[in-house]
């Protein structure tokens, strides 16, 4: 519902900041890692946000790139984890070292983080696995032109993993059209 706030940040409280939008004072919780990066009380700040609507409560959650907002949603589709204890994961690793843990099935990086045992951890590992990893680590590692990119995308919008997508651009030609590329990839993944 909420997706974007722009405005002024007038309190800085961790977890919690307080932005002004024309008026109207936004109470956000935000991770660790975007609360460090926030520009000083009085300037101009942008989040992106998720709203969560409880029976008892109404909280909207900031982050400062999309990175962080979609590992926090994929996190909190797991069973037992909450959006504190996502916010708390977020807190203690950068979104690059969720992939890398997850990419590795490494429990040891998550048991580091406050309030994560080694049952969730697992959990979140067997949870996360082909989703936060596979996008960060394959996607990224194969698509270097923008016009990969869009193929990938366009692979994955029709059904494929990410894995299979990335293992179809690895065949194609470097300085191959967004077209031409996605049937080529289409050819390879039907043999």
């Amino acid at each position: 519902m909420i997706g974007k706030l722009t405005g002024l940040l007038t309190d800085k409280n961790p977890p919690q900041v307080l932005v002004d939008c024309n008026g109207v004072g936004y109470e956000v919780d935000v991770p660790m890692s975007t609360f460090y990066n926030l520009p000083g009380v009085g300037e101009k700040v942008s989040l992106l946000t998720h709203f969560v609507v409880r029976e008892d409560a109404q909280i909207l959650y900031g982050f400062a790139s999309g990175g962080e907002r979609e590992a926090f949603r994929q996190l909190i589709k797991i069973s037992g984890v909450g959006p504190r204890t996502a916010l708390a994961v977020l807190s203690g690793l950068s979104v690059a070292d969720i992939a890398q843990a997850v990419t590795a099935q490494d429990s040891a990086r998550l048991v580091k983080v406050p309030g994560i045992g080694k049952k969730t951890a697992e959990r979140l590992l067997l949870e996360l696995k082909g989703k936060i990893g596979a996008d960060l680590g394959a996607a990224n590692a194969v698509a270097t032109s923008d016009a990969q990119a869009d193929i990938l995308q366009a692979l994955v919008a029709l059904g494929y993993s990410d894995k299979e997508a990335a293992a179809s651009l690895k065949s194609l030609p470097k300085d191959v059209g967004v077209s031409e590329g996605i049937k080529q990839a289409l050819k390879a993944l039907t043999k």
